[in-house]
Formats: structure tokens, sequence, C-alpha cells
């Protein structure tokens, strides 16, 4: 066998063990680490530690809204919480532990805030109906920056629209925590 041709035979059989093996990719959403008998996911409301408004309704409606659209397993949603484990194969928990709204850039010539940084710590836990903890993240932290206006005249209070952008994006990396193993 000529070189060229021990080259190419072992290309082949890299080849070939590649293919047999799997190289690691998969469609979003098939990579799913939740046991097969979980066909049924309830979600109650998260619970709020912190006095901001509506956050854990935002969050839970945000988490629903993504499990609702990638996955098809059957979301119940509203359920009492205490009640979710007998209707459902695994129950999402989550918890808004801290909301903080922090100043980040100034105006140079009025000195007011022109930018604010909010950032939310949540505690998430998915638990199957036989008490067996499926995923857990005690620290989920999630940050979106918002905008001020300078007039008070035209002031809009931004941060409940900065609050939904940060629930929509914070249910896109749980959910694909939770489904694709990326702890």
């Amino acid at each position: 066998m000529r070189c060229w041709q021990r080259v190419a035979a072992a290309a082949l059989t890299l080849g070939a063990a590649l293919g047999v093996t799997g190289c690691g990719y998969h469609e979003l959403g098939t990579a799913t680490h939740l046991p097969a008998n979980v066909q049924t996911l309830a979600v109650p409301m998260f619970v709020s530690k912190v006095q901001a408004y509506n956050t854990e309704a935002v969050f839970t409606r945000a988490v629903v809204r993504e499990l609702n659209t990638r996955t098809s397993y059957r979301v119940l949603v509203g359920v009492n919480a205490k009640d979710a484990s007998k209707d459902a194969d695994a129950v999402l928990r989550g918890t808004i532990l801290q909301e903080t709204v922090s100043p980040l850039t100034y105006d140079s010539l009025s000195g007011q805030t022109s930018s604010y940084l909010v950032m939310v710590t949540a505690s998430v836990q998915l638990v199957a109906q036989d008490g067996k903890v499926l995923y857990t993240n005690d620290a989920f932290v999630w940050r979106e920056q918002y905008q001020s206006t300078e007039a008070l005249s035209q002031f809009v209070q931004e941060d409940g629209f900065a609050v939904r952008r940060m629930g929509r994006d914070f249910a896109e990396a749980l959910v694909s925590e939770m489904l694709e193993g990326l702890q």
C-alpha cells in the first residue's frame, strides 16, 4: 500500500469512528437530561423574598412561555404549590432572593443617573414526583441595564420593561440549563 493510500484509509477509518460515536452536536431541546417519564411539569408562581413589585410573576410567566415554546412537556400553570406534585411528573419552583437596582452611568452635565443596572438572584429547583432533585441552582443571577430619561416631564419608568426583558433572558438561560445540562 502506498503512503497516500494508508493516509486515505486512516482518514476513512477515523471518519467512520466519528460517525459511530457522534460528534456531540444535537438539535436544540433533544439532549434533555430529564428522565423520559417526565411528561408534565408544574410551574407554581415563583416566591418573592424581595419588596420589588411583580418580578416573581414576570419571571414565572417567562419560564412557562419558554417551556411551552421549546419543549413538548405539558406545562401546568397557576398550580397551588402544595398541589403541584399531585398533578405533575415534576415541579419547577423558583424563589426571587434578591433584586437590586444600582446606578450605572451618570450624565456629566446634570449629575443625574442616566442608566441603571437591575440584578436579580433566584433559587430554582426542579423536583420529580418521587422527590428526586432533577435540577437545582441556588444562585441563578441575571442582570439587565436600562436607561432613564433626563427630563422629569418626560419621565417614563422603564424598570418594568427591563424586568420583562430580564425575565425573558432569564427564562431562556434557565430552560437551557435544565434541558441541556449546561450547569
